[in-house]
Formats: C-alpha cells, structure tokens, sequence
C-alpha cells in the first residue's frame, strides 16, 4: 500500500500498533427496515497487523465522523500545529432513491476512506477513527450476505433451493383478512396457508406465503403445526442459534390519543434496543402508522405526566428515563423500555393534568 509524503516518517507507521486499520473497502450494502428503512455500507477492514473483519456502518455515522475531524484537526476550526488536510465526504442527499443514492456513494466513500488511513500517524491514533473502524460485538454478530463487491468478476454461484417438506413444515392458516402496513408486515387473506419462520414476540409471528416474507398477528390466524420451542424468542424460549442479530425484531408499543378513544399499535423493525432513534424518524414512522400528518410525539415521566417531545435531545432524555423506571415494568425481552403517545398537535388538552 502506497502512503502520501504527509504521512512518511517511514519510522512511525512502524511503530503504529498492529490493530491499526490500513485499508477499509465497501463490500456491499444492506437494506434495513428501522425506524425507517435505510441502507447500511459492509466494510472489510484490513489492520496492520493483516488482520481481517467486516464492519456496519450507516452514512451518518460517516457525517457524524468528518464533523468531530473538522473540529479538531481542520485549519479553520482550529488553527495550530495538529491540523491537517481532511478528505472531501460526500454530502448529504435530501431526495430520491435511496438505494441508487447508496450505489452511487460506494466509490466516492471508498475514496474517502482510503484517503482518511493515510493521514499522519498522529491522526491515525485518534480515538474517533479507531472506533469508527473498531468492529464492535454487534458488528461481529452480524452473517454477511452477498459481499458482492468483495467476489471475483468471473465467479458465478448457484443457488439450489431445498425441497420443502410441506407436511412437517410449522404453517398457521389465516382465520381472518389483515392487511401490513409497511414493508415488515406479512398481508394475508382468510385462508391463506402461513409457513412460520420464527416467533417474533408473544403476540406476532414472522412467517412466508406467496414467496413473501414478513411478520403478522397471531391473533389473525390458527396454527396448524406449531413451531418447535427453539424457534421461540420469548423470555425463556430463544433460540441457541447465537446469530440472531442481523434478522431480529424489536417492538415498540405506540398509542394514538384521540377523544373518541386510543387506538394501539405494536410496530416491529430491525433495530437494537439500545438504539436511540432520531426525532425526525419516529415522527415520520407515526405518521405512517396511524395515517395522521399534524401529530405531536410524547412520553409520560415517571409522575405519569405527558411530556411533549420536540427534537432530539428530547428523545435522549425518554431513552435514558426508561432505563430508570423500565425495570419496574415487565415487558417482553425484545420490547422497547419506552414507549410512544401520539397526540394530535393542536390538542393542548392532553396535557391537562388537573383533576
């Protein structure tokens, strides 16, 4: 690997510690179905040290790592000796496809990275390049997919479906109609033959039919043949399989306040439970949701009192309040501690606590 002249002093790269990452080149990219649905970048990292690993790394996370650099390394912002100059990140992109704007990032990202790792030793021993290109237990947990960008031009794989075995296949029928609302929900039609895939909580399953995969109610059907007990991942049942992460479900319960009464929802992504989701998000998904544009977000403190949520900060301060007071309230193992009231915005009554 060729360093630029502003890193060599031959000398102090080889003193940098094997654990280094050199190289760091876009695999592939991943759809996720969060908050909203995003696409994450698959990174091969190369250490020093020659080690290999794949890291999962969001744009933002990107953005959020060029804005600590320019703080603290760019002649601008900090005028001095430790200053250098920082590779260009491509920008933010408010409007279109989002995986063709994904697609379209992997060069330049690429690029930005390799330029990054060739910054001056003192720069490559920060503390926020080193945990941007850490691959965390997360990281670690996640099955890599196609790596496409990874494969040779002239491979070829082929892919041999298995013979299902229909009969002792676990399957649902479905008694009633119900229709998902958004990409994670499984829409079924009375009578409709479910193959089960794995029980996402107490109340939802995840399933296939018509070569379509998702999650729907088991209230909205009757199991024919139920899924064995490690396939479970209820409190007490998980599964044993240790790879989890990159196909499981968190929940979040959701209310809507209307006078004319509350409407409930139990919404699933593919999202940790510790992460903490941006305002704008979660407005959006309840938008969706409950089909209501002019809402308001809340929570209710420990007094019981509603608190209106307004920007990010707020839900920080939901997130970290619901570590306090969730352990005094049982809920399912993959239910978020906090939960979500939506209000209409122009409904100041809620907040009326007076007896």
């Amino acid at each position: 690997m060729s360093l630029p002249q502003q890193l060599r002093d031959e000398s102090d790269f080889d003193q940098l510690p094997d654990n280094i990452p050199v190289t760091a080149t876009i695999a592939d990219i991943e759809e996720k179905k969060g908050f909203i649905v995003y696409y994450r970048f698959v990174i091969e990292v190369k250490t020093k040290g020659n080690s290999k690993y794949l890291i999962y790394r969001r744009y933002r996370q990107f953005f959020t790592l060029h804005q600590s650099l320019e703080l603290k390394y760019s002649a601008e912002a900090q005028p001095g000796y430790y200053t250098c100059q920082l590779p260009t990140l491509p920008g933010k992109v408010f409007m279109g496809n989002k995986k063709e704007i994904a697609e379209s990032r992997i060069p330049e990202l690429n690029n930005y990275m390799k330029r990054l790792l060739c910054l001056p030793t003192w720069v490559l021993l920060d503390d926020l390049i080193r945990m941007f290109f850490y691959q965390t237990e997360l990281d670690s947990q996640q099955v890599p997919r196609a790596l496409r960008r990874l494969r040779p031009p002239t491979r070829k794989v082929k892919t041999v479906k298995p013979k299902a075995d229909l009969l002792s296949a676990p399957r649902a029928e479905a008694v009633f109609d119900f229709s998902g609302s958004g990409r994670l929900e499984l829409s079924l039609k009375a009578g409709d033959v479910i193959f089960l895939l794995r029980r996402v909580n107490a109340d939802w399953l995840e399933g296939t039919v018509r070569d379509k995969t998702g999650i729907f109610p088991e209230s909205f059907v009757n199991i024919i043949k139920p899924l064995p007990e490690s396939d479970s991942d209820e409190e007490g049942g998980a599964s044993k399989s240790g790879n989890r992460a990159q196909s499981s479900y968190s929940c979040l319960r959701c209310y809507l306040l209307q006078p004319e009464g509350i409407d409930i929802r139990d919404i699933c992504v593919e999202e940790d439970l510790s992460i903490q989701p941006s305002y704008k998000d979660l407005l959006s998904q309840m938008r969706g949701v409950f089909q209501v544009e002019d809402i308001a977000l809340n929570y209710r403190d420990p007094e019981g009192d509603l608190i209106r949520i307004l920007d990010d900060e707020d839900i920080a301060f939901m997130v970290q309040e619901s570590k306090q007071t969730g352990s005094k309230v049982k809920r399912p193992v993959n239910q978020f501690p906090w939960e979500l009231l939506v209000t209409h915005a122009k409904d100041l009554t809620v907040y009326n606590t007076e007896e």
